[in-house]
């Protein structure tokens, strides 16, 4: 089908039309693609063109490029993230075209460990929201998070909150510049594991972030634990 008609972007109306192909049902989740050359024939665009949305599309996590082998339509049950940007996990799930949700959310005020204290900078009388929640993806519960904020930041309290922190911080007044990463491995965790239903033999991945405005300052400690069977994460790498 040549896509020629309409007047934005080519390989916008690549992309549009392959996520067409997708929602009919004609191109199903684990398909390989054909070749780039006859992919670029039935779109009636050039391979250049045609790069530029599969690109996009493995950014998106809608194909997978798999070197040596071909691209393939992901897995919609799987998340794939790339970690270089900051992403809440809202906009991880959104961007993997699937419907973000919260369950079995409790928000309490209180005052901080002495860790969390110095992490947030906060003085020894400054409290803290302490949030846990269940992030699920089309209703599947996939992440668990726990989230501290100095009370201080959210001057308005939870007002105008719909999910994601990222927003709330940044219609606070403290949009969220960058943040401090650590990545490991969690292999057993009761509570966690029965709360998402992680099986005997599968693991967790923990994020825990500082979290840092445009003014540097701390607004946001947080410990998400992803499922390993739904978040594939990777990060573009380059030698010195």
């Amino acid at each position: 089908m040549n896509i020629r008609q309409d007047t934005r972007p080519l390989y916008m109306l690549v992309i549009d039309r392959v996520k067409e192909l997708m929602s009919n049902g004609e191109w199903t989740p684990g398909t390989r693609l054909p070749s780039e050359f006859e992919l670029a024939k039935q779109f009636g665009v050039s391979r250049a063109t045609l790069r530029e949305a599969l690109r996009v599309l493995e950014e998106e996590g809608v194909v997978v490029r798999r070197h040596g082998v071909g691209t393939f339509l992901a897995d919609r049950s799987v998340v794939r993230a790339g970690i270089e940007q900051l992403f809440s996990v809202t906009e991880w799930i959104e961007r993997a075209n699937r419907v973000p949700g919260t369950i079995e959310k409790q928000v309490r005020e209180m005052l901080p460990s002495e860790e969390d204290r110095d992490r947030l900078s906060l003085s020894e009388r400054e409290q803290i929201y302490f949030m846990t929640r269940i992030r699920t993806a089309d209703g599947d519960p996939v992440v668990y998070c726990e989230d501290r904020i100095p009370t201080r930041m959210l001057r308005q309290g939870w007002k105008g909150f719909s999910g994601s922190l990222f927003e709330l911080l940044e219609a606070s007044g403290h949009p969220i510049a960058y943040a401090q990463t650590e990545i490991k491995p969690v292999a057993h965790h009761d509570s966690v594991f029965a709360l998402l239903g992680v099986r005997p033999g599968e693991a967790l991945l923990l994020l825990e972030q500082l979290h840092f405005d445009v003014h540097d300052q701390p607004v946001l400690l947080s410990s998400n634990y992803f499922r390993t069977d739904t978040f594939h994460f990777h990060v573009l790498r380059r030698r010195p």
